[in-house]
């Protein structure tokens, strides 16, 4: 037995936490989900019986940079506070958590309560220095290591947007053709639905008056589906406010480009926890802007009109 295992450890309970990123990589990294779930075999043979193991993987396929959407990392917390886990079994240290807040929060209870860290490379004892020296490195590596792949994913984002040529889901109204290029939807009827919305708010002056007319006249509006079995399926259905108001202070039925219209902030809630919303910029704050980067449904004057 490794002497940092004491028999205090081996009376409370052993919790192997398993987590991966994204769904994407629960599905076809199955490799590393499996070696995860093997660890519990390395604490059968660091001397807990198998009914002091516990595994805890409601965590995954969600992100480690923040803890308020994992429960599975809240529960491990909680039952550290208690002084129930004798250790904490991890892949590496940046399943646990890529916020070094979040992580370095954990340890200190760790330490607190005498609850050792065992990873692929090895055993943790909080309360020694050194340890805690070494698992500090590696969590500021981790969360590093995450805001250069982060930056330069956004690098090269940029870099295509400014060239006009990032492609993200279109409004309804357009699609993209073979060479990649922003068109008309070849649906008659979907142009003649979107066209039929800027005419009636033209005559009308409001998005109410729209979604009347659509509705006197018995009228449906498109709108296609991005993911899952009914991907790129058109369906038609009733015109609402809310679409209306998207579809006029879409820059894009002008017939521009448009990249960096919103930014996404970070706030505490009443409970501490971080939360994020999402807020559309000013048009001078717009990272590109290309005029006539597609064909549009009105010009650039009649969009600076919308309400």
């Amino acid at each position: 037995m490794n002497q940092k295992v004491c028999p205090q450890h081996l009376n409370r309970t052993a919790f192997v936490y398993i987590r991966q990123s994204t769904m994407t990589q629960v599905r076809f990294h199955q490799e590393s989900t499996e070696r995860q779930y093997a660890l519990k075999q390395k604490a059968l043979d660091l001397g807990w019986t198998t009914e002091q193991i516990q595994v805890i993987d409601e965590d995954l396929g969600l992100s480690g940079t923040k803890k308020s959407n994992r429960q599975g990392f809240q529960k491990l917390v909680a039952e550290v506070t208690l002084g129930r886990v004798g250790a904490v079994f991890g892949l590496e240290i940046s399943r646990l958590a890529r916020s070094s807040a979040d992580l370095l929060r954990l340890l200190e209870l760790c330490a607190l309560f005498d609850t050792i860290v065992v990873d692929e490379d090895g055993i943790y004892d909080l309360n020694d220095f050194n340890d805690r020296l070494i698992l500090g490195f590696k969590g500021t590596m981790s969360e590093a290591e995450l805001h250069f792949l982060r930056s330069r994913l956004l690098g090269g984002k940029k870099n295509k947007a400014h060239k006009g040529l990032l492609r993200f889901p279109l409004p309804v109204g357009y699609c993209h053709d073979q060479e990649g290029n922003t068109v008309f939807d070849p649906d008659e009827e979907v142009q003649t639905a979107v066209r039929r919305v800027f005419s009636v708010f033209k005559s009308s002056g409001s998005a109410y008056g729209v979604v009347k007319y659509f509705s006197q006249n018995n009228f449906h509006f498109p709108k296609r589906a991005y993911g899952g079995t009914w991907n790129g399926k058109l369906i038609w259905g009733t015109l609402t406010h809310g679409r209306v108001i998207g579809m006029l202070k879409n820059p894009a039925y002008s017939g521009a480009y448009v990249f960096g219209r919103y930014k996404t902030q970070k706030s505490l809630d009443e409970n501490g926890q971080f939360k994020q919303r999402t807020t559309r910029l000013p048009q001078e704050q717009w990272e590109v802007l290309i005029y006539d980067h597609h064909p549009g449904y009105i010009n650039w004057e009649k969009y600076e009109k919308k309400p």
